[in-house]
């Protein structure tokens, strides 16, 4: 005989919530198995502690991802269709061993519930129960204390997740809602809020039934500190009864009537050109944000996601893109600017700080998240010619005269230092790479190694190796970054290609002793 495999409904926190069946059935059960992510702290198991007995097996699921990105070359999705995939093997390995599992779920196990992805794995090959659950939705209705619905009132439940510009028409068009999975997309949530006209009749709940539990208005939240576990309403009566609202987290926008800072501005990088140059930390913010601010071909390279709103410009107005972004996020939207390479380096986030000094900004927070540069991209295509000390300069006269640029050129030269140039040139700008090498040729050897790179990581990507003497600036464009080498850098040629490095220890230095 095989075992059962009981969906159980632990209703929304509060163990004293879980019915009498449930709490019976999971004393019963060989087997209870629980959902956490990759922290280990699962609810539902908290929840159904007090009715276990000892000796009972435990199958923990762990979620690969939750919120932050994957390498899964099916993405997120294909990452959680796998996870599902094995752990309906694990509980049908104790199913066919004749073990009954229960299955916990906090709320309903058919609402919202990672349940039903078992069910649809296993209900064809062995018994299936399921024990409703008090959800979310009736413990917020609670926790506020007035009705949700009445007489041919309709209530719509929505997910948080749905594009603010679909949540703003579904709110406009019934009498209640209840509004789920919120956390990171409350913003989103908000502006549909404000913008159907509904703000003003929403409440927020966090945590229902729990110790924890906290009420207030909607418009009365700090987005940045909104959990999952948490649920706005729209209630279909006007309350007519005091609401237990939390008085002690009163907005910005309610004390004063300004409207609260809550949004923020994250400036990333998303490195020279391959999508594995993107870092983990890069990818969350983008996912995260609300607003994406940017020159049109980075923009681009951000995939889709639906609710976000692109603000793509061209690549001359840094000034007015930080201004548009610091602006949103004043207006509680979180902003991602985007850069290539690392917005550090001649990019956006130094036009982002210069701007956010401007005292109208100064509730704005602003974060800069790094990103791999494109010298360095360039560099480890041919070895190591930043291997030793090493200078970055811009060749564009656009924002500084040429004569500075020539001055420091000379100084770096003089200097005897590797140097990564970047912006040599453009359709505007057609002579300074010549300038240039004419420059560097009075402090350096005509074979003094140049490294020529060109959209690395990207589809159109070539990397050469000439010397000072021979570099044709013909071949270089704006999508080009120089490497010059310093007289400790050596070119040399191998079956896999030149490689070229910058010794660490200067000519001239001490030997080490031992």
């Amino acid at each position: 005989m095989t075992g059962k495999l009981w969906g159980i409904g632990l209703g929304p926190g509060d163990p004293e919530l879980v019915t009498v069946k449930a709490a019976r059935i999971i004393g019963e059960v060989a087997v209870i198995a629980f959902h956490s992510a990759r922290h280990g702290r699962s609810i539902s198991r908290g929840i159904a502690a007090p009715y276990m007995r000892p000796g009972q097996l435990e199958e923990h699921l762990v979620y690969p991802v939750t919120t932050e990105t994957t390498d899964h070359p099916g993405g997120y999705q294909g990452a959680i269709d796998e996870f599902y995939e094995q752990a309906a093997q694990r509980l049908a390995a104790h199913l066919s061993a004749g073990r009954s599992v229960a299955l916990l779920a906090a709320g309903d196990p058919l609402f919202y519930s990672s349940y039903m992805h078992m069910h649809r794995r296993l209900a064809d090959r062995f018994e299936t129960e399921i024990v409703p659950g008090i959800t979310s939705v009736s413990a917020a209705a609670a926790a506020l204390g007035t009705p949700l619905v009445e007489g041919e009132q309709v209530l719509t439940v929505l997910p948080g997740t749905m594009p603010a510009e679909e949540l703003t028409a579904r709110l406009r068009e019934t009498e209640a809602a209840a509004i789920m999975k919120l956390g990171r997309t409350y913003p989103g949530v908000r502006r549909a809020l404000s913008d159907s006209g509904r703000l003003a009749d929403a409440y927020y709940v966090e945590r229902a039934s729990t110790d924890r539990q906290r009420v207030l208005r909607a418009a009365d939240v700090d987005e940045a500190q909104v959990p999952y576990f948490s649920i706005t309403l729209v209630p279909g009566p006007t309350p007519n009864t005091p609401l237990p609202l939390d008085d002690s987290a009163v907005s910005t926008e309610s004390a004063t009537g300004t409207a609260p800072s809550a949004g923020e501005v994250v400036v990333v990088g998303l490195g020279p050109g391959a999508p594995e140059w993107t870092t983990p930390e890069v990818r969350r913010a983008l996912s995260e944000a609300t607003d994406l601010v940017g020159y049109t071909t980075y923009i681009d390279r951000v995939p889709v996601r639906p609710g976000q709103r692109r603000h793509a410009s061209d690549n001359r107005v840094e000034s007015e893109r930080a201004a548009m972004a610091l602006d949103l996020a004043k207006h509680g939207a979180k902003v991602a600017v985007v850069s290539s390479g690392d917005p550090g380096v001649f990019a956006m986030a130094a036009a982002v700080l210069e701007e956010s000094a401007d005292p109208q900004w100064s509730g704005v927070p602003v974060r800069v998240l790094p990103g791999m540069t494109a010298a360095n991209a360039v560099a480890g295509r041919v070895g190591a010619p930043l291997g030793h000390d090493y200078a970055t300069i811009s060749l564009s006269d656009r924002l500084k005269p040429w004569e500075v640029v020539a001055q420091r050129l000379s100084a770096v030269a003089a200097a005897d230092m590797a140097i990564a140039i970047y912006n040599p040139a453009s359709t505007q700008r057609t002579w300074q790479v010549g300038a240039m090498r004419e420059l560097l040729l009075e402090h350096r050897a005509p074979d003094t190694p140049v490294v020529l790179g060109r959209d690395v990581g990207g589809p159109d990507e070539s990397v050469r190796v000439t010397t000072l003497a021979a570099l044709d600036p013909a071949e270089v464009d704006m999508r080009t970054l120089l490497i010059i080498g310093a007289s400790s850098t050596t070119a040399f040629e191998t079956p896999h290609g030149t490689r070229v490095f910058t010794a660490r220890r200067h000519r001239g230095a001490p030997a080490r002793h031992p």
